[in-house]
């Protein structure tokens, strides 16, 4: 069931975009840590991930990943301010002190990899 559901989520996702782009997670790292190993390996990153790559290739797609050591999570995705403070995973929402946007941490971060991955393709300034 489980290899079932990562299909159809990673069929979708290719279906419905030209680019696709995710973090270059050291997942074989991540499930070392107990706090995070059981749900690391219940949702199946590196299923998703492979098959997000191979999927792209097949249907002409790109399949890019950003590098790990990308602060997403802590960068303003409006003016570029590191917050050194969300490096704490309990951190799940904060306020740029420069800016003064409100972020959900995951959504700035999904922002910020579309972003530095269009960068990245030289696909935009």
């Amino acid at each position: 069931m489980r290899v079932d559901n990562l299909h159809k989520i990673s069929s979708q996702i290719v279906k419905e975009n030209q680019f696709i782009f995710s973090e270059d997670l050291n997942i074989k790292g991540m499930v070392k840590n107990p706090k995070l190993a059981k749900s690391i390996q219940d949702v199946s990153w590196y299923e998703l991930i492979r098959q997000l790559q191979y999927k792209s290739k097949r249907n002409n797609r790109v399949y890019h990943k950003v590098d790990r050591f990308y602060a997403s999570s802590q960068i303003c995705n409006n003016c570029n301010y590191k917050n050194e403070k969300t490096k704490n995973l309990s951190i799940r929402k904060w306020t740029c002190p420069e800016f003064g946007t409100y972020y959900n941490r995951d959504i700035n971060a999904s922002i910020n990899i579309l972003n530095q991955g269009l960068k990245d393709l030289e696909l935009a300034v």
